[in-house]
């Protein structure tokens, strides 16, 4: 039986793990191929993919003259390939082995004289297998993949409000493939010491370039990884001393020692009384807790929260909204 529409749905990791492996996989040979057609950008923020009102997006991947976009639409439930002279294809999603996905979405750029070539492997999945050749991950089921949208939907628009309080350097709000993760950064504007870690089927600069600033970032993950359900989740690189020892908010989020950041169940958030701001809570107590146990220039760096048609200041100077 299917799940009132509720705008934060229930996500149980164990109902969905194999959808979940699959989709993960789809999206990583979809974002493989922005990543082979795009120049690169600061810490492979030309890579992502973006939330949109009915799925996930590559956004516009330029080709010779035309450019073409990938567009996962969890409400049809296809992947449609649209180009700028008007044509395209739509890929029904369905239960299918990467190795088919993979074979299907590449000849249809070839087939609308799109070529692109990219790797084979898969990124961030320890012993993954060539996409080329996986026929064990084959799993869809529609209705899943449909709640994981929706909870991405409602993490998007909280994470895009958070992200207006700050003025210093911060990232776009936007789904990384490899971790099949939703992503806000804020950065100090220091720089970092070299990352050092080993990340499976990551290249060691990539990392580096990834890291060479130092951060507080928070995201989304669906479960899986290290964790055992669907959580938000918030870190500090490099790590300061006393980042764990702060106390945040709200009740029931935790210091994972194993992970060396914060966690907050995404059942707290769905099941409380107002979702939004005990998500903003989390997001706020744990960026304050890099922010001063790293002793990053708060006052430089932070403002007050966005307001809709209001310019940075405007308010302040004026009492008023000003529109154009």
């Amino acid at each position: 039986m299917s799940e009132p529409q509720s705008p934060w749905p229930q996500l149980p990791y164990a109902a969905w793990r194999e959808t979940c492996s699959t989709l993960h996989l789809w999206t990583q040979v979809v974002g493989k191929i922005r990543l082979a057609q795009t120049p690169w950008l600061n810490h492979s923020w030309h890579v992502p993919l973006y939330v949109t009102a009915t799925g996930l997006t590559t956004s516009a991947i330029p080709h010779g003259q035309r450019s073409f976009e990938l567009h996962f639409d969890f409400n049809e439930h296809v992947l449609d390939i649209e180009v700028s002279d008007g044509s395209g294809r739509r890929i029904a999603l369905r239960p299918m082995s990467v190795a088919d996905f993979h074979h299907i979405v590449l000849t249809a750029l070839d087939e609308l004289g799109l070529p692109v070539t990219i790797s084979d492997h898969p990124c961030e999945i320890p012993d993954a297998t060539p996409f080329s050749r996986d026929r064990q991950h084959n799993t869809y089921d529609a209705e899943y993949a449909q709640r994981f949208w929706r909870v991405l939907l409602q993490a998007d628009r909280v994470f895009k409000q958070f992200r207006t309080g700050f003025i210093g350097k911060s990232s776009p709000v936007h789904f990384f493939w490899g971790s099949f993760d939703l992503a806000v950064t804020r950065f100090s504007g220091r720089r970092a010491p070299d990352f050092t870690g080993k990340v499976p089927g990551l290249a060691t600069n990539v990392m580096r370039e990834a890291y060479s600033h130092e951060v507080s970032s928070a995201g989304f993950w669906p479960g899986g990884g290290g964790i055992d359900d669907a959580a938000f989740y918030s870190y500090a690189y490099p790590t300061p001393e006393d980042f764990k020892k702060v106390r945040v908010q709200p009740q029931g989020a935790f210091f994972s020692e194993a992970l060396g950041e914060f966690l907050l169940p995404y059942e707290v958030v769905r099941s409380a009384a107002d979702p939004d701001a005990t998500l903003l809570a989390f997001l706020q107590s744990t960026y304050e807790a890099a922010a001063e146990s790293a002793h990053w220039d708060r006052a430089a760096l932070e403002c007050d929260a966005g307001i809709p048609g209001v310019p940075r200041g405007a308010a302040a100077q004026t009492g008023k909204a000003t529109g154009s």
